[in-house]
């Protein structure tokens, strides 16, 4: 009976150490580089910052025909991380494109944002 409780006992701490970093784990991490076209603090009941990134990609057909075409990553920013989201606005008012270091988490909680892409750097691009 105590090998059992002992057992048992494993499996929920194993159980709480796999639950607790698939919710603060990374699943990857990278940088995206665009213009910063949307920066707004929202949320019901946990207010996070959450963004929009044009990529800017173009389309060229085979006449060197250039077609513009929208293609925006959606982002999210700790609400305490001031620097990070004043980079990203001066950013924004001035038009300049930035890179964005991002890490992405395995699964998205209320109070970290609405997206999986946390932001944790940014580089002004002049």
């Amino acid at each position: 009976m105590k090998k059992f409780k002992l057992f048992i006992a494993l499996i929920v701490v194993l159980a709480g150490l796999g639950a607790w970093y698939y919710s603060t784990g990374n699943f990857s991490e990278g940088d995206r580089a665009g213009t910063v076209i949307k920066l707004s603090r929202k949320g019901f009941l946990f207010k996070t910052f959450e963004g929009e990134l044009n990529l800017g990609m173009g389309i060229h057909d085979d006449n060197a025909n250039a077609m513009s075409i929208s293609n925006v990553w959606n982002f999210s920013v700790a609400i305490g991380d001031t620097a990070v989201i004043q980079a990203l606005d001066a950013a924004m008012m001035n038009g300049h494109r930035a890179k964005l270091q991002y890490r992405e988490k395995f699964v998205g909680l209320p109070w970290r944002g609405d997206t999986h892409y946390m932001v944790y750097q940014v580089d002004v691009i002049h």
